[in-house]
């Protein structure tokens, strides 16, 4: 038995379209970090980049359980001293940029390194349901049929 180890001439990407409406962001998070790593493939090789392309429409419509849309809170430096600030996820999702709860999630997920940086630039989330890569043919993937805790219940 040899270990497999994919070359950049072996890999196959494909696109992949995920609606978020009604989702779970962490659940959401995971499975789109999966497919960007190439983890469900069984040519993953850890070292190369051979996940697909990730195409999430409807990202305002995610959704968080319990108290973390008032709870969650992000924060960031200025650079200047005491310059520390912080947003609730609730100011995210209803902003104008609610694209970035989902990034977040999915960054924090993806093992750092430049290959990290390189995975998500396959990794692509609109506000609504219209996005400009209809050529692609991306295959719908139905995320809320793979478990039922994908979405919220009741």
């Amino acid at each position: 038995m040899k270990t497999f180890s994919a070359k950049a001439q072996d890999i196959q990407k494909q696109w992949v379209l995920i609606d978020a409406d009604g989702l779970v962001v962490g659940r959401l998070a995971t499975i789109i970090a999966n497919r960007l790593r190439g983890k469900h493939k069984t040519t993953f090789t850890p070292h190369m980049d051979c996940g697909d392309n990730v195409i999430v429409i409807n990202c305002e419509k995610a959704v968080f359980t319990g108290k973390k849309l008032q709870q969650k809170k992000y924060y960031w430096h200025t650079g200047f001293p005491g310059g520390i600030k912080e947003r609730v996820a609730k100011d995210y999702l209803e902003g104008k940029h609610p694209d970035r709860v989902i990034e977040a999630a999915v960054r924090r997920m993806l093992p750092g390194a430049s290959l990290k940086r390189k995975q998500l630039t396959n990794l692509r989330i609109y506000k609504g349901t219209e996005h400009p890569h209809v050529a692609q043919n991306p295959v719908v993937l139905d995320v809320k049929s793979m478990n039922a805790k994908n979405t919220i219940r009741g």
